[in-house]
């Protein structure tokens, strides 16, 4: 048998060689909550490492930290182009390529920030690595979105996509737990000192670990797309089936422009309430309602719990009901209702739980299926990369900046505006999805 053969057998599709549907779930789902951990470590561990990289201005002891936030945010804009590049590896390669590049990159970018000189010891090159290591993990995080959902949309059974998309959030929320379970176990065991010289550190080198065992479960899953063969047909040369098959970096946003600004108008709503309720709102009720921070975090906690758990839920009634009502209904119920549920928000923790559970319950309608809404709109040629960027670039826009906007209008006076701009937003979705044709009942293009 000679090695095309050889490699022709190895990917051969589903089809061929039927794939362990929980392998293939595993894949996907141990994978993005690794790469979620690394992500959100960095948030949650910012505080202890800033004056570690960075010098203190003249007189404002927050530069460091500010400093950090601004390397975080350079991380979520290089999220577009990790969708767009990661995504067009996942379509001409394959997706389990992609998703072997993005966890390789991810834990690359973890072991950078461990290791990260301060500045003390090697000035300016401590930031310069601390930069280089984020716009690393930002690639990589970019291009998991468009590379897992692919693949666990494509791998889901008969009427199971709804399902196994919603594995996308469940594991998204399973990494910001374990990221915020190991600094709050880190702190609980060091000291301030410890953590702020070297206990930091810890949890980045765990991260590189726990990307090593996402990378050996994904090199055991099986290729979803078939034409990412790399072995040659009888009568074909490598190099013709390469050209005829695999598609150019901007294919899907030349040839397909209306489903790349159908993404963008399906992703706005539910990234701006994706963020706000499950990032931002402990900080808003401390703001603007002077919560409690420790409890806030506390009641943060407990809601993304609850959120996971829903998520399954929302996925399978999707199977059963179809995409169309429950993105209606998250949609429709944020218009109408993020502004009293803002406004409900007082210092009280049952106030602030009942709110931000409610939220959430809205929101599994976007969460819990997005994966597949945003599958079922591309053909598998262009599939990842037609997701990958318009999905990146509006998260970058809309739900990276929530937390900045709301601070923006209460700085500014206006703070009662901001629940008005989410709701802004999801009306915008909501009518984007009555044009939605129902998909939950076809099948998958290839």
């Amino acid at each position: 048998m000679s090695n095309a053969e050889h490699l022709a057998k190895d990917r051969t599709p589903d089809s061929v060689h039927p794939p362990s549907r929980l392998r293939q779930l595993a894949a996907a789902s141990i994978g993005n909550a690794v790469e979620w951990y690394d992500w959100y470590a960095y948030s949650f561990l910012a505080v202890y490492f800033a004056e570690q990289v960075f010098p203190k201005g003249a007189g404002n002891s927050l530069v460091p930290l500010l400093s950090t936030f601004a390397v975080f945010a350079v991380g979520f804009f290089m999220r577009p182009v990790g969708g767009l590049l990661m995504g067009a590896i996942a379509d001409r390669r394959g997706r389990r390529t992609a998703l072997t590049l993005t966890i390789l990159l991810m834990g690359g970018g973890s072991l950078l920030v461990a290791v990260t000189p301060t500045y003390a010891a090697t000035g300016l090159l401590a930031p310069l690595v601390l930069v280089l290591a984020r716009l690393v993990q930002g690639l990589s995080v970019g291009g998991e979105f468009a590379a897992s959902t692919t693949f666990l949309v494509e791998s889901a059974g008969p009427g199971r996509r709804g399902l196994f998309s919603s594995f996308q959030y469940v594991s998204t929320t399973a990494g910001q737990l374990l990221a915020s379970g190991t600094a709050a176990l880190l702190a609980a065991l060091l000291t301030e000192q410890q953590m702020g010289q070297w206990g930091w550190r810890v949890a980045f080198l765990i991260g590189a670990l726990l990307s090593l065992l996402g990378l050996w479960i994904r090199r055991g899953a099986q290729e979803t797309l078939p034409q990412a063969l790399d072995a040659v047909p009888a009568g074909e040369t490598p190099k013709a089936q390469r050209s005829a098959d695999r598609p150019g970096l901007f294919e899907a946003l030349r040839r397909h422009p209306r489903q790349s600004l159908l993404i963008c108008g399906i992703t706005a709503g539910g990234t701006i309430a994706y963020y706000t309720w499950t990032t931002y709102l402990p900080t808003y009720a401390q703001v603007n309602a002077g919560f409690d921070k420790g409890e806030a975090l506390t009641v943060g906690t407990l809601s993304l719990i609850f959120f996971a758990l829903l998520q399954p839920l929302g996925g399978l009634l999707s199977d059963r009901i179809g995409r169309k009502p429950l993105l209606l209904g998250f949609s429709l119920g944020f218009a109408v209702l993020a502004v009293p549920l803002l406004h409900l928000v007082t210092d009280t923790f049952v106030s602030l739980l009942l709110v931000q559970c409610a939220g959430m319950v809205l929101l599994t309608g976007y969460t819990s299926i997005a994966a597949a809404v945003n599958a079922e709109v591309f053909p598998a040629r262009v599939r990842a990369a037609g997701i990958g960027f318009p999905y990146s670039l509006t998260v970058a826009l809309f739900g990276g900046t929530a937390p900045y906007v709301g601070t923006w209008f209460k700085q500014a006076g206006h703070a009662d505006l901001f629940p008005w701009y989410v709701a802004a937003l999801c009306l915008v979705s909501f009518l984007v999805y009555l044009t939605l044709p129902e998909t939950s009942r076809q099948e998958l293009e290839k």
